[in-house]
């Protein structure tokens, strides 16, 4: 006699429906962890890849920039010797004026003070009174007038610059305006011993420019 067992809906053993009694139920998929490791390994690699161009890009920069450095001192380089030349060349300019003074100075040295002052007072009469050659050596060396000795005169009349005719021709001038003299009176006064004491040609110059 088969005994009849009921099933209720609220046990735990119920299986479903087709489900062969005695299997236990099948466990639900678990999700795959190989996709997440896919993945990761892709996102590794883009980073290893952009690390890699971003190195290459600065050690372009690298290389760059110590060209540029390596340009540089060259063009200094160049551009030394053009320095050194002129330096060279201002201090053989700066030589030469140091070797030129001393002569000045020494020949300035070796004249007496009596000729250099004898020289600056043929000088003034040379530009103010417009004396002759003669006149001025009388003037300079007279016991009546700057009493130089006659050394101290010729050193003057040599190295005095004065252009005598120039000086007949202002002192004709002078007989003439202030004085309105002759002709003939102003060429005795300026060849006259006892007057300017000019040679025959410069009195003659200044009576032909008169």
């Amino acid at each position: 006699m088969h005994t009849m067992t009921s099933s209720s809906p609220y046990s735990d053993n119920s299986q479903p429906a087709g489900q062969p009694a005695g299997q236990p139920a099948p466990e639900h998929p678990q999700k795959k962890k190989g996709g997440c490791l896919k993945w990761g390994a892709i996102i590794i690699g883009v980073l290893i890849v952009i690390a890699i161009i971003a190195s290459l890009g600065g050690s372009d920069d690298e290389t760059s920039g110590s060209s540029t450095d390596q340009t540089t001192p060259q063009s200094t380089v160049e551009a030394a010797p053009e320095e050194e030349a002129q330096e060279i060349n201002a201090d053989d300019d700066a030589r030469d004026e140091q070797d030129n003074q001393p002569e000045e100075r020494s020949e300035d040295q070796d004249v007496p003070r009596e000729f250099k002052n004898a020289l600056k007072s043929a000088k003034f009469y040379s530009d103010s009174m417009h004396m002759s050659k003669q006149g001025l050596y009388d003037q300079l060396s007279s016991e009546y007038g700057d009493k130089f000795s006659p050394e101290a005169a010729q050193y003057a009349i040599d190295n005095l610059e004065a252009d005598y005719r120039d000086n007949a021709l202002e002192s004709a001038r002078v007989y003439e305006d202030m004085m309105s003299m002759s002709p003939n009176a102003i060429y005795d006064q300026l060849i006259s011993e006892y007057g300017d004491k000019f040679t025959e040609e410069e009195a003659q110059y200044a009576m032909d420019n008169l």
